[in-house]
């Protein structure tokens, strides 16, 4: 219960905030409507509008985008990572394009892709994987040296060492790796959905909302995204704890 008191004082302290707002009319009131407006907006664009689709279409765009990462960062980065002479000749690229902002990316994607769903996929996928193998790379190259030598001189060959050792190793950092590479995709995707030809997803619904003057469902469709990235990032916490309870021992 104690672990839970914190998170939902800020919950309610930051509801409390925002009601306060529009008591003092921060802002317009159909600009700034009060919580339990978008509470109501939201529920009912869940239970009778498309809300719920369009949060399914986002988390089904977000785990693939993911899973393309993955089956991508993580190999490669694992391979780089063994040779780090290999991995310091290709660093620049990695880093220029794992800190080039992916709405910046759109243009080429679109202009590869077209402007349909694989757009979407793609351009999520390569930012997201970038990430996961920055971390699986350096996961490898930052192995414990005496475990490495260890294998060695109990004859293990090259490919065992990798397999039984450098990836047990770098586990923990890859999973790191992918939790970032995860909520990297869940907002790279809001954000396509947004301006990449979309009719559904929670980026359309809130720039939709926007347009329509829904400041209720549009604040509230943010908080549902909000809540989404927060669920995925708990998740991987969860699943870093349950997997890798020995990283650092």
């Amino acid at each position: 219960m104690k672990t839970l008191a914190a998170p939902v004082a800020g919950a309610v302290g930051f509801i409390l905030l925002w009601q306060v707002a529009v008591w003092l009319r921060v802002a317009d009131p159909i600009l700034l409507p009060p919580p339990a407006e978008a509470f109501t907006d939201t529920w009912a664009a869940l239970v009778r509008g498309t809300l719920a689709l369009d949060t399914w279409r986002t988390v089904q765009r977000t785990m693939l985008s993911f899973l393309i990462a993955t089956a991508i960062g993580v190999p490669l980065g694992v391979a780089l990572g063994a040779k780090e002479s290999v991995y310091r000749s290709v660093e620049f690229v990695v880093d220029f394009f794992r800190s080039t902002p992916a709405s910046a990316m759109f243009p080429l994607f679109i202009v590869l892709f077209g402007p349909g769903e694989s757009t979407k996929i793609a351009v999520a996928a390569f930012g997201a994987a970038l990430v996961i193998l920055f971390n699986a790379a350096y996961g490898v190259i930052n192995a414990r040296r005496t475990r490495v030598l260890a294998a060695r001189i109990m004859g293990a060959s090259g490919p065992r060492i990798m397999a039984d050792v450098l990836v047990w190793e770098a586990l923990p950092q890859i999973l790191v790796g992918m939790r970032a590479g995860v909520s990297l995709a869940l907002v790279i995707v809001v954000v396509a959905e947004m301006f990449i030809g979309s009719t559904d997803g929670l980026g359309h619904r809130v720039i939709n909302a926007q347009m329509l003057f829904e400041s209720g469902l549009m604040y509230g469709t943010i908080f549902v995204a909000g809540a989404l990235g927060y669920a995925l990032n708990l998740l991987f916490l969860l699943i870093e704890k349950r997997f890798v309870h020995w990283a650092g021992r």
